[in-house]
């Protein structure tokens, strides 16, 4: 059976470049195909004689009466029993204020200046964000970490209905990220960075990952851990979700974060799910 990957977001945050990301997996990328013909391609897919089982459709820009097509569409999509997923590109208003005067690009909504467009297009596309199934923020990627991101998340085709998680570590200095759906923080646990012999070195060398799982309050969390996502993982399946991006933090997001953050995908892993680990500020 075919799957369907649609991509929106915000103007500015990255559908271009995503679009031709996907294009390199094998995605069978329409760009700017109106809502109103999705269906119709979803019907030719459907054709025993096809010769693509992946579409990736981009929308284009926000308008109320397109952005109503759209989610009329993904649910009608939705009602096939096909594989439907859909990936909401975001950025905050700063970044995307600094992209369109770096590019002198003319933002589509564009009447009263570019932030007043950036804002009446989040207003317009509030919905479409709260329906999506992965919420990726662009804010602090390049293209190339934006296609790093995009690989782990659709390289793969896995079985329609499985759940795809990560596993995402971080420092808390550098902000919160956006675009997970679960929070964990372990700067209770001693920090390496303190350990002048560990300083230079992160969580993926052992030497680090020794001192960090040493402590017993380490082994305690993880273990409390293990029964919590032990119970959630398969309730969050249960409920459809497509994907449950897990982010742990510690202050500079080197050292403790990356440890546990190798160790609670390893749990997850025992529990039947594949999870992506992704090092957010590891080179920080």
């Amino acid at each position: 059976m075919a799957e369907y990957l649609i991509v929106a977001g915000m103007s500015g945050a990255g559908r271009s470049s995503s679009a031709a990301t996907l294009d390199d997996l094998g995605w069978f990328v329409i760009d700017n195909l109106p809502p109103s013909l999705i269906g119709k391609v979803a019907e030719l897919a459907a054709d025993p004689g096809s010769e693509r089982d992946r579409f990736c459709f981009v929308a284009g820009r926000a308008g109320p009466d397109s952005l109503g097509e759209l989610g009329a569409a993904v649910a009608a999509l939705r009602s096939t029993g096909a594989r439907v997923r859909l990936l909401f590109l975001d950025a905050s208003d700063e970044v995307l204020v600094r992209r369109f005067e770096g590019t002198r690009r003319r933002h589509p909504l564009d009447a009263d200046g570019v932030l007043t467009a950036i804002q009446r297009e989040r207003e317009l596309l509030h919905e479409l964000r709260d329906d999506a199934d992965v919420v990726l923020d662009t804010s602090e990627l390049n293209v190339n970490e934006l296609r790093v991101r995009l690989v782990e998340l659709f390289a793969s085709s896995e079985a329609a209905g499985a759940m795809e998680t990560s596993v995402v570590s971080f420092g808390f200095k550098h902000g919160l990220p956006l675009d997970v759906d679960v929070v964990l923080d372990c700067r209770f646990l001693p920090n390496p960075h303190w350990v002048e012999e560990l300083r230079q070195h992160t969580g993926l060398d052992e030497d680090v990952r020794d001192y960090v799982l040493s402590w017993p309050e380490a082994q305690e969390f993880l273990e409390r851990l293990d029964d919590l996502f032990a119970f959630l993982l398969p309730a969050y399946a249960r409920e459809g979700k497509s994907y449950l991006s897990i982010a742990i933090g510690c202050t500079g997001g080197r050292h403790r974060s990356v440890v546990m953050a190798e160790e609670l995908a390893k749990r997850i892993e025992e529990h039947g799910f594949r999870p992506m680990v992704h090092h957010r500020d590891i080179e920080r």
